[in-house]
C-alpha cells in the first residue's frame, strides 16, 4: 500500500542506501590490515536517486527503469578521501571509516524520521491521530 506513495518509497530507499553504506564501512574496517585492499564506498544517495533515467515517464513498470533503486546493486566506488597508503598497499583509515559510519547512521535516522513524520501526516489526514 505504501509503495505507491513517493515519500514512503524515498524513505525506504534512503534507509536501504544507508544500510549498504554501513556494510561497506564494516567491510573496509574488517580489511584494514589486508595487503592491497582499497577502501570502497557507495555513491551519494542524492546522485543515485536523481539519476536522469530514474524517472523515465515512458516506463510502465518498475522493472523498466534503467536505474532500479529496489535492488541493493548500487555501484561501489573507490573512496576519494583515502588515508595514507601503507607499505602493504592498503589505504583504509580507521578514523575516516568511523566518520563514515556516523554519517551512515545519520542518514538512516533521517530516513526513519521522514517515514515517521509521513505516517503521522497520513494518520492525521485519515482522522486517526
Amino acid at each position: 500500500m505504501y509503495d505507491s506513495l513517493t515519500l514512503f518509497d524515498v524513505a525506504h530507499q534512503m534507509a536501504r542506501h544507508a544500510g549498504k553504506h554501513q556494510a561497506l564501512v564494516a567491510q573496509n574496517m574488517a580489511n584494514a590490515d589486508t595487503p592491497g585492499y582499497r577502501s570502497q564506498t557507495v555513491e551519494d544517495f542524492r546522485t543515485v536517486y536523481s539519476a536522469p533515467d530514474r524517472f523515465d515517464m515512458r516506463a510502465t513498470r518498475q522493472e523498466h527503469f534503467g536505474n532500479d533503486m529496489r535492488s541493493d546493486n548500487w555501484r561501489t566506488v573507490a573512496s576519494k578521501d583515502v588515508g595514507t597508503m601503507s607499505p602493504n598497499g592498503n589505504n583504509v583509515s580507521l578514523e575516516t571509516e568511523m566518520l563514515r559510519s556516523v554519517d551512515a547512521q545519520r542518514q538512516h535516522n533521517r530516513a526513519l524520521a521522514i517515514y515517521s513524520h509521513a505516517m503521522t501526516v497520513l494518520r492525521v489526514s485519515l482522522g486517526r491521530a
